[in-house]
């Protein structure tokens, strides 16, 4: 069996379900554990973190032959749950692809880039002056890993093995979420004029949000990302069938272009309910933010971008490049002033229950890595 194949199994074969989205999930412990062992055993210095109870980063560094940059490999370690899936860590080959928990998302790119390190730290050592492996915890929540690897390592340059379709990704959507909690009052069912329903008047709220999603996703788009967009993911509220409800919140998200506010869902939706107060002051509503990241652009001249394509050409194949819908590293990387691509193997089933990775792919991935560190800078 090949490499990079072999520990691809391996690593979908670990839970390493994020516990900040599934409460009671594995975390990080066991992965980071198996691939310290691993980067350990094949030469490099190893450093295993714990950032949090049960969460860790690895982040391991070898040195080349000669002076040249420092060479960044990026990826996460950690998923999101299982809901729905029969057996979500049991790797298993079908037609040229790999299923199970992650394989996607991403321990196929992660499972690349450590055998592409493996084997240039085996080989030559030509191109970089360092390269640095580092499989981050919590990219699916809150990127604690990520943060933590841009404040304490150095780099030059940085890929990030998300699932792409081996297209080099030079820009992703960020993302802004914000809370807003109706306040109501509770009443009996058949006594209205005591009650204020605060479902009801959620739906006001929720019908501005519809229009102003409609507005975002009519707008020029960008031309490597589309449109903006929202959705309300998820409400709660009420307490009996015959009680009128004194409260109801939503939690909502905001999908955003490069430069836009970072704070655009609290702005938007704050906006929302003033408008809605000045039309009704009976109305109550409180707005909080939560989660946000920015939006990622690099120049497609930049020489990042032309170091992978050459890499890619080396293989005989012609480099695709291209933008990303969903959100990576990446950006928290380029934050601390490290340049940083997209790039790994593509496959379906994304947070789905039947979620793969092309096999191929994945080592098409791992050589391109792999010439990209033996490349000089």
């Amino acid at each position: 069996m090949e490499p990079t194949t072999r520990l691809l199994r391996d690593l979908v074969a670990i839970d390493s379900v994020n516990p900040s989205l599934v409460p009671g999930g594995a975390g990080e412990a066991a992965i980071s554990e198996h691939l310290a062992v691993r980067l350990r055993h094949a030469g490099f210095d190893v450093e295993r973190t714990e950032l949090a109870p049960g969460r860790f980063n690895v982040v391991a560094m070898a040195d080349g032959r000669a002076h040249g940059p420092i060479r960044l490999l990026c990826g996460h370690a950690d998923t999101v749950g299982v809901d729905g899936m029969e057996a979500p860590f049991v790797p298993i080959e079908r037609e040229g692809r790999l299923y199970g928990r992650g394989a996607q998302d991403m321990k196929g790119g992660l499972a690349a880039m450590v055998v592409a390190a493996e084997e240039w730290l085996a080989g030559s050592r030509a191109g970089a002056g360092r390269i640095i492996v580092g499989a981050v915890a919590d990219e699916e929540f809150a990127s604690l890993g990520a943060e933590s690897l841009a404040r304490t390592i150095p780099a030059d340059a940085a890929v990030v093995p998300e699932p792409t379709d081996l297209v080099i990704g030079i820009a992703h959507k960020g993302f802004s979420s914000a809370e807003v909690t109706m306040r109501g009052h509770a009443a009996h069912g058949s006594r209205p004029a005591e009650g204020r329903d605060a479902i009801l008047r959620m739906g006001r709220i929720l019908a501005r949000l519809e229009r102003l999603d409609r507005h975002l996703q009519a707008a020029p788009p960008h031309p490597l990302l589309g449109t903006a967009s929202l959705h309300a993911s998820t409400i709660s509220g009420g307490a009996a069938l015959s009680v009128y409800p004194a409260q109801c919140t939503l939690q909502m998200e905001r999908r955003t272009l490069p430069g836009e506010p970072l704070n655009a869902a609290v702005l938007e939706l704050q906006g929302i309910v003033d408008a809605l107060v000045a039309e009704d002051p009976d109305l109550a509503a409180d707005v909080r933010a939560l989660v946000a990241r920015p939006a990622y652009t690099l120049g497609r001249e930049s020489a990042l971008v032309n170091e992978l394509a050459s890499a890619i050409r080396s293989g005989g194949a012609e480099p695709e490049v291209g933008g990303l819908s969903y959100w990576t590293d990446a950006a928290i990387l380029a934050g601390a002033g490290i340049p940083a691509v997209v790039f790994g193997p593509g496959g379906a089933g994304l947070h789905g229950v039947e979620e793969y990775v092309s096999i191929r792919q994945t080592d098409v991935c791992r050589a391109v890595l792999r010439a990209w560190l033996e490349a000089g800078g």
